[in-house]
């Protein structure tokens, strides 16, 4: 799992020109899900976001997580962030998930940050969406799982 995190004062997505998911102060997270995810990536991926302080606290401009801030998290379901563009000028996307797998696997972020008490707004799997993210920094992280054995 790849997943690009902005911090952000606010962020919504809108389909078809209606708001589907939107938030305050939080995360604003495109999340790519790879062929080879387990629930273990899904797991680590929850924790990881739910837990990131890379939030301002005093001098510190990295100090505090979600919890900590009231913030929650607007997760949009992005499979061209697993694209690789290192060969060509094409982007490769043979190690995002199919649209099924994905959409499983996200769902399963959803629940799994869900169950660590974050606020979660998404936006709408397979859609063509307008993601407005306000980026507070601006600070932007990309978090990745580890890859699995074998890779």
């Amino acid at each position: 799992m790849i997943a690009v995190v902005q911090r952000a004062s606010e962020g919504k997505v809108e389909v078809a020109g209606e708001i589907v998911g939107q938030i305050g102060r939080g995360l604003v997270v495109l999340l790519a899900v790879e062929r080879d995810d387990t629930q273990a990536q899904v797991d680590w991926m929850a924790n990881k976001l739910a837990n990131l302080r890379i939030f301002p606290e005093g001098d510190k401009e990295y100090d505090l997580n979600l919890a900590q801030i009231g913030g929650s998290i607007l997760l949009i379901s992005n499979f061209t962030v697993a694209a690789d563009t290192s060969g060509g000028r094409r982007p490769s996307l043979s190690a995002a998930a199919s649209p099924e797998q994905a959409q499983e696997r996200f769902e399963a972020v959803v629940s799994a940050l869900r169950k660590l008490n974050v606020t979660v707004a998404t936006g709408q799997f397979r859609a063509m969406m307008k993601v407005t993210i306000v980026n507070d920094g601006p600070s932007t992280f990309i978090v990745r799982t580890e890859k699995k054995s074998g890779d």
